[in-house]
C-alpha cells in the first residue's frame, strides 16, 4: 500500500502529459487507422484554411470581376465545403473507429492482468477501485482518443497554418497578435496544472465510492439484516459528496481558465480589428485583406481557445491513463519461474509441507503458520482440525500458491510449489470452500466451470454424486435455471452442493474440501459424506473440519492451534491423548448427545 500511496503522490506533482505515451503500445496495431485519420485531419485543417482566401477574392473583386468569375468563385467555395464535409466526416469514423478499438484492447490488458493477480495483490487495493478503472478510468481515455487528441490535432493545425497566412496576409498586424499571446498561454499553463492535480483527485473520490459501493452491494443481504442501512447511505453520500466537491473545484478551475482565455483571445482581436479599419480606411490595406485577416484571426483564437479545454482533457485523461498503467504493469507477489519444472505423470497427490512459516500481509506481526511441517501420502486422506484461526485454511492458501510461505518448503510428488507453472499447479486440485462462489448463469455452468470441456451427461453424474441432482431437476428449467448473482436464487446447503459437484467434475489427484458439509442438513450430508468418500478413493484429500462427526473416518487427523501442529493421529489415538482434539470431540459429542 505504501508503495501505491508513493505512486499517487508523485502522480500529484506531475505537470505534464507524458502518462499518455503508455497508449503508444495499444496504437501501434492500427498504424493504418492512425495514418489515414491523419491525412484527413490535415486535408480537412487545410480546406478549413483555403475559405478566408475564396471570402478576399470575392469582396475584392465584388466589382471588378466578371460575373461568371464571381460564379466560379461561389462554386469553388461550394465545392470546397462539400470535401470539407467529407473529409470531416471520414476523419470522425476513424478516429472513433480507432478510440473503441484501442480501448476494447485495453480494457482487456487490464482484465486479463488482474484476473490473474493473487490474493496478496487484493490486500492492497480494493476490487472496486480495479473496476472504476476499468471502466470510468477507460472511458475518459476513450474521449481523448476517440475526439480529443483529434480535435487537438485539427486545432493546432489550424492555429500554425493561421499563423502563417496571418503573417502572408499582413505582418503588421499578426505581430500586434503574437503581442498578447503570452497574456493567452500564462493562465493555461499556471491553472492546467491545478487542474490536472484536480482531476486526479476527482477520478480517486469516485474510485473511493466505487469501492464502497461495490462491497455494500455485495452485502445488501447483512447490511438490511443488521439495519445498517442509513449508516451505509450516509457513507456513500460522504463519499459522492467529496467526489462532487472536487469536482466543482475542477469545473471552476476549468471555467475559469476558459473565460480568462476567452477573453484575452476576443479582446486582442478586437483590437487589431480596431487598428485593421484604420488600414483600410488609410487605403493601406484592401477590404477583403481585412476581412480575411479577420477570418483567420477567429480560427487561430478559436484554436486556441478550444486547445485551452482540450489542455484540462488532456490532463484527465493523462491521470486516468497513469491508473490504468499501473494496473496493468502491477507485478504479482507470487513470482512465478521463468523456467517451471513438470509434475510426474501421472501426478501421484504427495503433499509435504518443511517447516513453513507464514504471515498475511495485512496482519504481518501474526504467524498464522509457525514451522509447520507434515506429509500426506498420495491416496491418504487427512482431516485439518482446530479452532478459528488456527491456521487449517492457510494450508490451502498456500497450496493453491494464493501466497508463498515466508521461509520453509512446499512440494507436489516431490517438486516445489515456487517451481511449477501455476496452471500445472492448480490443475491438480479440485476445491470446494467453505463459502461456495456461485456465478451468475445456469446451474449446468455453474457445474462445468470445473470443466469446460465436460459433457452435459457428465455434469449430471456429477450433480447425481454431490446430491444435488434431485434438487436442480425441480428448479424452473432444470440445469439451465439461472440461478442469479452470486446463487441467489440457491439455499447455503444447495450452493455448497453445487460447488461439490463442481470439484467432482473436475477429477483432480487432489482434493480440497473446507467445511464442505457445513450447510447441509443431516439428510444431505450423509449422502455427501458417502460421495465424497467414494470420490476420495485414489486420491489425495484434506479435508477442514470443525464438525468432527464428519472426519472420524479420516486416515490421519492433523491438529492446529495458534498456527502450529499439536497433534497428529487417528480419532481413536487423538481422544486417547486428552490433548485439544479431545477436548473438543467431548464437547461436540456430548452435547449431540444431549
Amino acid at each position: 500500500m505504501a508503495r501505491m500511496d508513493s505512486a499517487a503522490e508523485a502522480r500529484a506533482k506531475s505537470r505534464s502529459l507524458a502518462p499518455l505515451r503508455a497508449l503508444g503500445p495499444f496504437l501501434r496495431p492500427y498504424t493504418t487507422l492512425v495514418v489515414g485519420a491523419g491525412l484527413a485531419l490535415i486535408v480537412t485543417a487545410g480546406l478549413s484554411l483555403t475559405l478566408p482566401i475564396a471570402v478576399r477574392r470575392v469582396i475584392d473583386g465584388f466589382f471588378a470581376e466578371s460575373l461568371p468569375q464571381m460564379d466560379l468563385y461561389f462554386a469553388a467555395a461550394i465545392g470546397i465545403a462539400g470535401l470539407l464535409a467529407l473529409g470531416t466526416a471520414l476523419r470522425f469514423y476513424l478516429v472513433t473507429r480507432l478510440g473503441e478499438r484501442v480501448i476494447a484492447d485495453i480494457r482487456r490488458a487490464i482484465y486479463d492482468r488482474v484476473i490473474g493477480m493473487s490474493p496478496a495483490f487484493y490486500e492492497r487495493i480494493m476490487t472496486g477501485e480495479v473496476l472504476s478503472r476499468l471502466t470510468t478510468d477507460t472511458t475518459l481515455v476513450l474521449s481523448v482518443i476517440g475526439s480529443s487528441v483529434s480535435v487537438a490535432l485539427r486545432n493546432v493545425l489550424m492555429l500554425v497554418g493561421g499563423l502563417v497566412l496571418l503573417f502572408i496576409t499582413s505582418a503588421k498586424l499578426t505581430l500586434l497578435v503574437l503581442v498578447g499571446v503570452p497574456l493567452v498561454v500564462f493562465p493555461i499553463l499556471t491553472l492546467g496544472r491545478k487542474l490536472r492535480a484536480l482531476s486526479r483527485a476527482s477520478q480517486d473520490r469516485i474510485a473511493e465510492s466505487s469501492a464502497q459501493a461495490s462491497e455494500a452491494l455485495q452485502a445488501a443481504q447483512t447490511i438490511q439484516a443488521n439495519t445498517h442501512e442509513r449508516i451505509s447511505r450516509d457513507a456513500f453520500g460522504r463519499l459522492t459528496e467529496d467526489a462532487f466537491s472536487t469536482a466543482k473545484k475542477r469545473i471552476l478551475t476549468r471555467a475559469v481558465m476558459t473565460a480568462i482565455v476567452i477573453f484575452l483571445v476576443f479582446t486582442s482581436i478586437v483590437a487589431v480589428l480596431w487598428i485593421g479599419a484604420r488600414d483600410v480606411r488609410a487605403e493601406t490595406m484592401s477590404p477583403g485583406a481585412l476581412v480575411q485577416f479577420v477570418i483567420y484571426a477567429v480560427l487561430v483564437a478559436g484554436a486556441v481557445g478550444s486547445l485551452s479545454e482540450i489542455w484540462g482533457e488532456l490532463q484527465r485523461a493523462a491521470g486516468a491513463t497513469e491508473r490504468m498503467v499501473e494496473l496493468i504493469q502491477a507485478e504479482d507477489p507470487i513470482v512465478v519461474t521463468d523456467t517451471p519444472k513438470a509434475l510426474p505423470n501421472p501426478v501421484k497427490g504427495r503433499i509435504g509441507f518443511s517447516n513453513v512459516t507464514f504471515h498475511y500481509p495485512a496482519r504481518p506481526e501474526i504467524a498464522a503458520l509457525d514451522l509447520v511441517s507434515f506429509d500426506v501420502k498420495p491416496g491418504q486422506t487427512v482431516a485439518l482440525v482446530g479452532p478459528s484461526g488456527a491456521g487449517k485454511s492457510t494450508v490451502f492458501q498456500l497450496l493453491l500458491r494464493f501466497f508463498d510461505p515466508m521461509s520453509g518448503e512446499i512440494t507436489l510428488d516431490g517438486v516445489q510449489l515456487r517451481d511449477l507453472a501455476l496452471t500445472d499447479l492448480r490443475s491438480q486440485f479440485a476445491s470446494v470452500p467453505q463459502e461456495p462462489v456461485i456465478f451468475a448463469t445456469s446451474a449446468l455452468e455453474n457445474i462445468r466451470f470445473g470443466r469446460p470441456d465436460a459433457t452435459d451427461d457428465e455434469v449430471r453424474e456429477a450433480a447425481r454424486a454431490a446430491d444435488a441432482h434431485r434438487f436442480i431437476e425441480k428448479l424452473p428449467d432444470g440445469y439451465d435455471t439461472f440461478v442469479g448473482e452470486r446463487g441467489v436464487m440457491l439455499s447455503g446447503g444447495q450452493k455448497q452442493r453445487v460447488a461439490l459437484a463442481r470439484a467432482i467434475l473436475r477429477d483432480a489427484p487432489v482434493l480440497l474440501l473446507d467445511e464442505a458439509t457445513s450447510a447441509l442438513d443431516a439428510e444431505s450430508e450423509r449422502a455427501v459424506q458417502q460421495a465424497v468418500e467414494t470420490l476420495s478413493e485414489g486420491r489425495t484429500t484434506l479435508i477442514i473440519a470443525h464438525r468432527l462427526a464428519t472426519v472420524k473416518r479420516a486416515d490421519r487427523i492433523i491438529v492446529f492451534e495458534e498456527g502450529r501442529i499439536v497433534a497428529d493421529g487417528n480419532h481413536d489415538t487423538l481422544v486417547a491423548q486428552d490433548g485439544l482434539y479431545a477436548r473438543l470431540a467431548r464437547l461436540q459429542f456430548t452435547d449431540g448427545a444431549a
